[in-house]
């Protein structure tokens, strides 16, 4: 990972006001372009009214329906873009991401659980079950891989992706067991959204959760700016220098779990965000956390916003799963990262 540039973080400001900006003009397009398209500056007039019968049908379709979905969008963006950042921390890998190490297959597969078999759970928890499931996933595919890449020696990139891909392979086939054993017609569209992540179910009263998460989970993590930047400097040079590694390492990834598991729980798994945003972040403001963090979260904020407005004008009226769109910029950037790494011995040998 590169090292922290003293003057990418003095620019970090204007960085943060650009894609505040971006941010803003990515949701009035997300508002006004649809299967009904909508003229910006009505968009405006109709934002600026608030909710209301004086907005008419268009005033119905951008506050019932887009803006519930554009603001999942940039909250699911964020959470995703800072938990890669943080995982490829932790792990000291570039290559780590929500989606590769599974995280995402496994907040899916937990989710996907509950809708169509835990009946009584659902009855029981009410609205938490489904995030408390996608949380137990997403933490339990995350400590299988890491101690599956650990074991036998020094964790190396190949060893990891493997690890990560073999989690997801098992994590798919369970997700596709259910899919067979479901029922239901509803449900099968239940599990088929979990494995292709979409934002078409965004509604108003499933805002507060996701962005509770992202909020809490962002701010305690900025906050531990410090010893994430230790841990850049290697497990010996972290020890030496206080950092109790191993319980930090995995409260972290307590954390970073929690917030995967929620956001995922809304929009099903959507992979690479987490991968691509915080390469694209660290080039432009450096390593150090503090600055790193909220520029991610942006930049995660503004990517699926558009990805998402891709997905649903791209092929109209028909809508791609914005998981689809993701994957397919996502991918390319992936192979070219791991051909141009330096540590691939474990998969190339």
């Amino acid at each position: 990972m590169r090292r922290r540039n003293p003057r990418a973080v003095t620019r970090t400001p204007v960085v943060l006001a650009l894609l505040t900006a971006a941010l803003a003009a990515s949701a009035v397009a997300g508002l006004a372009l649809g299967p009904v398209g909508i003229p910006p500056g009505q968009v405006l007039d109709i934002v600026l009214g608030g909710p209301g019968p004086s907005g008419g049908a268009f005033g119905a379709i951008v506050w019932d329906v887009r803006i519930p979905r554009v603001l999942l969008g940039a909250v699911v963006g964020a959470g995703l873009a800072v938990a890669g950042t943080v995982l490829q921390a932790l792990v000291r890998n570039p290559l780590a991401d929500p989606f590769l190490l599974g995280a995402s297959s496994g907040a899916s597969a937990g989710a996907v659980l509950v809708i169509v078999f835990g009946a009584g759970l659902l009855g029981f928890a009410g609205e938490a079950a489904v995030p408390l499931a996608a949380f137990a996933g997403s933490m339990g595919a995350l400590v299988s891989v890491h101690a599956m890449a650990r074991r036998g020696g020094a964790m190396t990139t190949g060893r990891l992706i493997l690890a990560g891909v073999a989690v997801q392979y098992v994590l798919s086939a369970l997700t596709s067991l259910i899919l067979v054993l479901a029922a239901r017609p509803d449900q099968i569209r239940s599990v088929l959204f979990w494995t292709l992540g979409g934002l078409g179910g965004a509604r108003w009263g499933e805002l507060a959760l996701p962005a509770g998460a992202l909020l809490l989970g962002t701010g305690l993590l900025i906050a531990l700016a410090r010893p994430l930047d230790l841990l850049l400097a290697g497990e010996e040079g972290a020890h030496t220098l206080g950092l109790d590694t191993g319980r930090f390492r995995a409260a972290v990834f307590v954390l970073t779990s929690l917030v995967i598991g929620v956001l995922v729980a809304y929009s099903g798994a959507i992979g690479f965000v987490g991968l691509m945003v915080p390469h694209a972040a660290r080039m432009i403001v450096g390593s150090g956390h503090r600055a790193l963090l909220p520029v991610a979260a942006l930049g995660g904020a503004v990517f699926l916003t558009l990805a998402d407005l891709i997905a649903r004008t791209a092929a109209a009226p028909e809508e791609i799963p914005v998981g689809v769109v993701t994957a397919l910029v996502g991918g390319p950037f992936f192979l070219w990262m791991l051909c141009r790494s330096t540590r691939t011995e474990g998969v190339v040998g």
